[in-house]
């Protein structure tokens, strides 16, 4: 489950709109326009133009080699990879100079926050809800009206199927707008010292320490700047691999169809037509009936309006099969050898101070989870982590943090009621009961089910009713963001991301750990 959204994460978006005044924000009009209508199920999104040459990103993990593969002896080099693919990698890449460009007015206005907070002895949330939240009121619904009556032209949707949109946009217009002026209120009254308008990458190790600008006498680095943004490179770096290797494997693939052809003394469309074409069944109407009757909670229209497009798509699916098990042929008996090299995931460091936890707080491996109790695919990953905790016991520390998407609206109260019930000793208790009620977890279910467990109803409906632990969640979910979630479950492991969510992957992973030498 992604995470899209990040209007209710209040916290999160205000210090993103004290970082920079010209921080583009999508409007509800372009969030509504329809998408255009594909000829299949499989639809490609177009390319925008770059300008180019790029600024340095300070994102490639090493650098490109001159040779990606060898063919049979034949060189598939760096010039190879095709206009349209350098063309994504630089949209990639332009992300984090992007960002580059905003974190340094991110992080001190950051530091603005928290010594405005701690000057006036409260939480940076309490402040951000007194100073930006509160002084931005409320759109009313004659406003939303307004907005959409002027933009209704490229909202193409019914106003009442869009309102809540309309409305939350507006909201977060006026927070950033209040969000600015309360970061120059800030900034006139503290001592900043910009050594440099914009952060650059650092050249070297050593240049990491450059300080590039001071904030009441606290340095903000170039260290600083990097660390902040590991997520968003090494995601960049992830994809940009990825969008080579592909490139690389298609004209692999289209240097040995070659050699073929011309070892047959045929064009590749006669060899092609021979052993691919020719081979591909033909889709009928009963296996797009199939296909729509297992598919059709995805698909917009009932069979007879989406038929032809199903059987398009299917016999496109059958013509990638049989291209690709070909491939598979040709590569059996030929010498290929691949010189790209996947970036390496980065490890991080994650508290697990104060935080519900299972197993040896020692232990040589520990697992963290950042979850949302609305979530469904974090209801189906909690059985099987709690699993690996109890099956390692004290081998493993098995640590829970809070991350509530901001689609889920009773999220954030269902972290803080886990973690009132947690006060009272009764977190993983509470918690299943969560996850088997996903959808019942308004206020007043919450308080039911702390009845159920014979909770101090008292006790934990003051802690609920006075939002104490939300500074708690609000913490989880900056250190969620610190270390590059954006949805959830997510896990790590001895502060590596892990993707593989099963009890066999899990397990695998654990194992492999445990046997890593001891430094």
């Amino acid at each position: 489950m992604n995470l899209k959204n990040l209007t209710s994460r209040l916290y999160a978006i205000i210090l993103l709109a004290l970082a920079v005044a010209s921080v583009a924000t999508t409007t509800a009009a372009q969030r509504q326009q329809p998408a255009t209508p594909s000829p299949s199920p499989v639809q490609t999104p177009a390319l925008k133009p770059v300008p180019t040459p790029v600024e340095d990103c300070g994102c490639e993990a090493a650098p490109l080699p001159e040779v990606l593969a060898t063919v049979n002896g034949i060189r598939i080099t760096k010039q190879d990879i095709s206009a349209a693919t350098q063309q994504r990698i630089t949209q990639l890449q332009q992300q984090v100079v992007e960002a580059r460009k905003r974190e340094l007015d991110l992080q001190i206005n950051s530091k603005l926050l928290e010594a405005e907070a701690k000057k006036r002895g409260v939480s940076s949330s309490k402040l951000i809800e007194a100073e930006i939240i509160q002084k931005a009121g409320e759109p009313t619904e004659a406003e939303a009206q307004k907005f959409y009556d002027e933009n209704k032209a490229r909202i193409q949707a019914e106003f009442k199927d869009v309102k809540n949109e309309v409305i939350e946009y507006l909201r977060t217009q006026r927070q950033n707008e209040q969000a600015k002026r309360f970061s120059e209120v800030l900034r006139t009254a503290a001592q900043v010292k910009k050594n440099v308008e914009v952060a650059q990458p650092p050249a070297s190790a050593a240049d990491r320490a450059r300080v590039f600008a001071t904030v009441n006498g606290q340095n903000i680095t170039s260290a600083d700047i990097e660390d902040s943004l590991r997520p968003l490179i090494y995601s960049v770096q992830e994809q940009v691999y990825n969008l080579r290797k592909q490139d690389v494997e298609l004209k692999i693939n289209d240097t040995l169809l070659e050699q073929e052809a011309q070892k047959r003394k045929v064009t590749t469309r006669a060899l092609l037509e021979t052993e691919v074409t020719s081979k591909v069944p033909v889709v009928s109407e009963a296996q797009a009936q199939k296909f729509f009757d297992e598919n059709k909670d995805r698909i917009n229209g009932d069979f007879a309006q989406t038929k032809y497009q199903i059987i398009q798509y299917l016999q496109e699916r059958e013509n990638q099969q049989a291209n690709a098990a070909f491939a598979t042929r040709l590569r059996s008996t030929a010498q290929v050898q691949t010189f790209l090299t996947p970036p390496e995931p980065p490890v991080y460091t994650i508290s697990t101070d104060d935080q519900p936890s299972k197993g040896n707080p020692s232990a040589k491996v520990t697992i963290v989870e950042f979850t949302d109790f609305q979530c469904p695919s974090c209801a189906q990953a909690q059985p099987v982590l709690e699993r690996i905790a109890n099956e390692y016991a004290d081998r493993v520390h098995f640590v829970v943090r809070d991350f509530p998407l901001s689609q889920h609206a009773q999220a954030m109260k269902a972290a803080e009621a886990a973690e009132a019930a947690r006060e009272q000793g009764k977190y993983w208790e509470y918690v299943a009961i969560l996850f088997r009620n996903q959808s019942a977890l308004q206020v007043d279910k919450l308080k039911e089910y702390a009845t159920q467990l014979g909770l101090d109803r008292a006790k934990f409906d003051a802690a609920l009713d006075s939002g104490r632990f939300t500074d708690k969640v609000h913490r989880d979910m900056l250190e969620g963001q610190r270390v590059g979630v954006n949805g959830t479950p997510t896990i790590f492991i001895n502060g590596r991301r892990v993707s593989d969510r099963s009890y066999e992957g899990l397990k695998a992973i654990v194992e492999a750990a445990l046997r890593v030498p001891a430094k």
